[in-house]
């Protein structure tokens, strides 16, 4: 069913009540409303009240409190500084998969691997991105999302030194597997505390910033890795692994925890004075409204124990919740169809990229990524997850100030159309030895393309279950980095046996042909889905 913000979470009357109009005072609530900070009760660090201010005529969700340690009252450069670092750790989740890519001949050479061997060093990492969001996610939800992160990143930072003294091919594919599996809670856990920090209205901007991280890695890491290998193949593990360290200084220092117990807070809250007890028994109220449990920063600095007022999943429930994602239509289809007959062919792009312009030096392949990354970067700041956000309230208000997922889409068909003529137009550059900045032109294309369809597509299934942000998210990570395994053991047979032009235009027409009515049928059904399917029972 539509997602209205004005029915959502405990404690919501679904009418718009400005700040002012509640009790601003311990006095006309009454004592047994005041939140302790600690377990001692005698501190008191501010007052828990419900409010729902409207953001344009449409009101807020999730829905805020005034608690001081609540993620959504953290301060502005607090949020903006636990998001840098929500994407620093992105950015590297996949700078480790390409960033060795100008390498290639090196690598070749060391372990006396032919070049199919070599890409799939791009597959390995690809395999432990996929399968560490079933691991780590209902982790976060049951000790926490910082934990988490510095743990992922200790197990990234170890298996980057390990892949950088590897004496065989087989030692370095493990390392590359767990360097993987180690920085994959960016993905999901990432976007677990994205959705702690911030309203449903900013969103499309923050997924925005989010996704531009992950395809910016992607693109980065052979441009930085095309200078670093000048000196040599070892020195691109040793770069990783001192932007993994600086990231664990970040995350020690200034990642507080973001799982907040919301659902318990607003469920304890009184709802009229009758309620607070001014003729109850004041020990039945306090009891049913005061809590007493350590939360957000006020945890130790490094916590090891279950955070306290949520409801703890199994560790097995990623994996479980996965599996039963597939028979929700909305998700399964629009996520399935992005990444196989979309997304994967970056890889093809990236890893076929050094072959294409074999006349060069690595550290002029290297910057053969520009064309990507700027396509990449000006498509975020002129129109993708901003202007996305744009459409969604513009639409909004045209339907009685109710959002609707399937607003988010309308973005695809224009991402689909010029990643489509990207695609086409790079493989006939390369097979008719154009100017390089033909080529440059269409890898823009391609990745406006990329990015602009990235956003949209996040940014539709956390809003067609944002309550589940997690289990869409994990089910996301999990195909988007099985597409990316799965790419670079078949790009090389196939464009060594038809050439570029027929392997890239065969893959922009197939983008172009599947997602176009996939993305008409999840517009015109999308919402019937939703509603016949009801939402998820986790």
């Amino acid at each position: 069913m539509a997602h209205s913000t004005a029915n959502t979470s405990g404690g919501s009357t679904g009418e718009k009540a400005p700040r002012d109009a509640l009790p601003s005072s311990s006095e006309k609530l009454g004592k047994s409303n005041v939140f302790p900070g600690e377990i001692n009760n005698e501190e008191v660090v501010g007052y828990v009240k419900e409010f729902a201010p409207a953001k344009g005529g449409i009101e807020l969700y999730p829905k805020p409190t005034e608690d001081p340690l609540d993620p959504l009252n953290f301060s502005r450069i607090e949020k903006w500084t636990i998001l840098g670092i929500v994407m620093w750790m992105y950015f590297l989740f996949t700078y480790i998969t390409t960033t060795t890519v100008p390498s290639f001949p090196l690598l070749q050479e060391q372990y006396s691997i032919s070049y199919s061997q070599v890409n799939w060093t791009v597959a390995i990492p690809a395999l432990g991105l996929s399968l560490g969001p079933l691991f780590w996610s209902s982790l976060a939800d049951i000790y926490g999302r910082r934990i988490i992160f510095i743990t992922g990143t200790i197990m990234a930072f170890i298996a980057t030194i390990g892949s950088a003294v590897a004496p065989t091919y087989e030692r370095y594919m493990a390392a590359r597997f767990f360097q993987g599996f180690g920085v994959s809670p960016a993905a999901t856990v990432g976007m677990a505390i994205v959705n702690d920090l911030f309203f449903e209205y900013e969103r499309g901007q923050k997924l925005g910033l989010w996704v531009l991280a992950l395809d910016m890695g992607l693109l980065i890491g052979p441009l930085i890795g095309g200078f670093v290998s000048l000196v040599d193949q070892y020195w691109v593990a040793w770069l990783t692994a001192i932007l993994f360290g600086v990231l664990l200084v970040a995350e020690i220092f200034f990642l507080p925890e973001t799982l907040y117990p919301r659902k318990l807070i607003l469920s304890r809250l009184p709802t009229t004075t009758t309620e607070v007890g001014l003729g109850d028994d004041p020990e039945k109220t306090s009891a049913k409204v005061s809590l007493d449990i350590k939360r957000t920063k006020n945890l130790p600095f490094v916590n090891f124990t279950k955070i306290a007022g949520i409801e703890h999943p199994k560790p097995w429930d990623a994996f479980m919740q996965f599996c039963k994602l597939w028979s929700f239509p909305n998700i399964a289809v629009s996520v399935f169809f992005y990444c196989f007959a979309w997304y994967w062919w970056v890889l093809s792009v990236i890893t076929y990229l050094p072959v294409a312009y074999p006349q060069y030096a690595a550290n002029i392949q290297g910057l053969l990524f520009l064309g990507l990354i700027l396509g990449t970067l000006i498509c975020e700041i002129f129109c993708s997850g901003t202007l996305s956000d744009r459409i969604v309230s513009l639409l909004a208000k045209k339907n009685n100030d109710v959002r609707v997922a399937e607003m988010r889409l309308w973005l695809v068909y224009p991402a689909v159309i010029i990643t489509a003529v990207g695609l086409i137009l790079w493989g006939i550059s390369v097979d008719k030895g154009h100017h390089w900045m033909v080529g440059q032109v269409a890898l823009f294309l391609f990745a406006a393309g990329i990015q602009i369809g990235n956003t949209a597509i996040s940014a539709y299934i956390v809003d067609c279950y944002p309550s589940h942000a997690m289990s869409v998210i994990v089910f996301y990570s999990v195909l988007l980095n099985l597409s990316a395994f799965v790419n670079p053991f078949f790009i090389a047979p196939w464009c060594d046996s038809v050439g570029f032009t027929w392997t890239f235009s065969a893959q922009g027409l197939l983008t172009f042909g599947v997602m176009m009515p996939v993305t008409v049928v999840l517009q015109r059904y999308g919402l019937q889905w939703r509603t016949a399917r009801g939402e998820p029972r986790w």
